[in-house]
């Protein structure tokens, strides 16, 4: 089967992008030919997928979108393929993976009137509309419920054209399969003793992702708890703005970032905590990241994710609304008593061994070519 994937962006380091490679793989493993439209592509490009770059450009994101969507439309009609898969919206998807959040919700709650008069409004809403339509003949990979109600409250979806994923953390993150002294090599190559408390925060967007969030609660701490946190940020993004806030709050010595890493596995076998209070996050696989890396985390309700850490009694989920009073006081209870931190990290690494948390993409696969029906 000759199946097309429609992918804006690609860089190694995201939760969506890591998603579509590992999908479009596992499509390969089946025997089937796999063409991706792009119009970047960063890293390495595997000799097993034909990737197209299309050459669409634009003022505006949405402009570049809308002539994309529209390349991509004429060359498929010039060279047909039996499945086109989205991993943005768009119109003419026979499968959508649904990685974000539903953008009419976003919209409703975060949005005032004017924002709805602007052409971006106009690109994304039609776009989404496009899929998820009851006269749309597209069919979503989805990861969590939440997600599913808010597409099926604006737009009345039907529930047959629904599948949910388990969730596809790659093997090679779970705690088991490090290297034994990992969590002592990394700690000694940065700086960080055996009395430290690391914590990690690990994603691109760090505004969406509440990286403020953690920095207050962090200079919240009593002085002496304070003095022993470290505090590391992985991800592409700006952090000039957030080293500027932790240095007015008195903790600029404390925190570092990195941008995109390909050794996540090892900061996670290092951390004691993961930090995830995002504002916005459609499922958010770094928290099973985390879970499977036998790494507490400390997470925002509105992460789609957020159920599994409370499932494996592995860390906080912090209730809506959000306050930061709640974040802090999370943050000095499980620091404050070192039992707490290791319990959470002992029932991740049990449930990261008794729960499917790995076939996403094989599950994804079978589904697109239709070999699950």
């Amino acid at each position: 089967m000759n199946i097309a994937i429609c992918l804006y962006k690609y860089f190694p380091f995201g939760g969506l992008q890591r998603d579509f490679y590992s999908i479009a793989q596992a499509c390969v493993k089946l025997g089937h030919h796999v063409r991706v439209y792009v119009l970047s592509w960063q890293g390495e490009q595997p000799d097993n997928l034909e990737i197209i770059f299309v050459p669409a450009s634009g003022m505006s994101n949405n402009r570049r979108n809308q002539r994309y969507s529209e390349w991509v439309q004429r060359h498929l009609q010039q060279h047909p393929v039996e499945r086109v898969v989205g991993f943005n919206k768009m119109p003419g998807l026979d499968f959508y993976y649904a990685a974000d959040v539903c953008y009419a919700e976003k919209v409703e709650q975060e949005k005032g009137a004017i924002y709805r008069l602007m052409p971006r409004y106009r690109h994304y809403a039609a776009f989404e509309k496009a899929v998820f339509k009851r006269d749309s003949r597209t069919k979503m990979l989805m990861l969590t419920q939440r997600q599913i109600a808010d597409f099926k409250k604006h737009y009345n979806t039907q529930d047959e054209r629904f599948f949910i994923l388990p969730p596809g953390i790659a093997l090679d993150r779970k705690y088991d399969r490090q290297a034994p002294d990992v969590r002592q090599t990394f700690r000694r190559a940065q700086g960080i003793d055996d009395n430290t408390l690391f914590l990690l925060q690990v994603g691109s967007d760090f505004k969406r992702k509440g990286v403020e969030r953690s920095i207050q609660a962090i200079a919240n701490l009593p002085d002496g708890l304070r003095q022993k946190v470290a505090f590391f940020i992985v991800g592409q993004d700006k952090p000039e703005r957030y080293l500027s806030l932790a240095k007015q709050a008195g903790i600029g010595d404390s925190v570092r970032f990195f941008s995109g890493r390909d050794d996540i596995p090892d900061f996670m076998a290092a951390a004691d905590l993961l930090m995830h209070p995002a504002y916005q996050e459609a499922a958010g696989i770094v928290l099973l990241e985390a879970i499977t890396a036998g790494l507490p985390v400390m997470v925002t309700d509105v992460c789609g994710y957020a159920p599994y850490i409370d499932r494996a009694q592995a860390g906080v989920v912090i209730p809506s609304p959000y306050t930061q009073t709640a974040l802090n006081t999370a943050l000095h209870d499980a620091l404050n008593q070192s039992e707490i931190l290791l319990n959470w990290a002992n029932n991740a690494r049990h449930f990261a061994d008794s729960e499917d948390l790995y076939s996403l993409p094989e599950k994804a696969a079978m589904l697109i070519s239709g070999s699950d029906e």
